[in-house]
């Protein structure tokens, strides 16, 4: 993520962000997501936040790294002992060289246009049978939220045929509505896919 409206958002927020707990749906697409991953593996972070998530893969006893474009969340992950860096999805530059690695309602601010490009580097980021989680919200087109937040929103069926066409295989998801920090309940879906 670069949209630097987004990013300005997350930093004023990011303290609101960091006292958040994980909450059971999120404990749930944990559980999903690591359920055939082997103890210890390597697992990314990609768009990590104050590094929640990251914490708790750690608790779960995987090796995990962060990356997020918000220095503050960055600063905030730190602060827990996670191994968190300051980058955008265009710094996923890696082969080879995790197990899994989980984007959580992160990926949904690259703009439609890049998408593709960013799952084909997950996919090249990936070892042979390593898993992507996604979290996304459904709908079509882009636009910024009340908060200025810039989304893109997909269907199903587009997220399965970007997926298929990156080279990944064993789709399964799941829908949902939530409630963000813009207030909205929004529909969702969480995919995990693998290498």
């Amino acid at each position: 993520m670069s949209d630097r409206v987004t990013v300005g958002v997350y930093a004023k927020k990011a303290k609101d962000y960091a006292n958040l707990p994980v909450a059971q749906e999120q404990i749930d697409a944990l559980d999903m997501f690591t359920a055939g991953l082997k103890p210890g593996a390597h697992i990314l972070d990609l768009g990590s936040g104050p590094g929640l998530h990251t914490l708790e893969l750690m608790k779960r006893g995987f090796t995990a790294r962060a990356i997020d474009a918000t220095p503050e969340f960055v600063e905030a992950a730190r602060a827990k002992g996670v191994d968190a860096h300051l980058g955008t999805f265009d710094d996923l530059t890696e082969e080879n060289a995790y197990d899994g690695i989980w984007a959580s309602f992160s990926l949904l601010h690259a703009p439609r246009a890049d998408f593709p490009r960013y799952i084909a580097a997950c996919k090249r980021a990936l070892r042979d049978g390593g898993c992507l989680f996604l979290g996304l919200k459904l709908g079509t087109g882009e636009k910024r939220d009340d908060l200025g937040r810039f989304y893109s929103f997909y269907s199903e069926e587009e997220l399965r045929d970007i997926l298929t066409d990156a080279g990944f295989d064993r789709l399964q998801s799941q829908t949902g509505k939530g409630k963000g920090l813009a207030g909205t309940i929004d529909p969702f879906i969480l995919m995990t896919a693998h290498a």
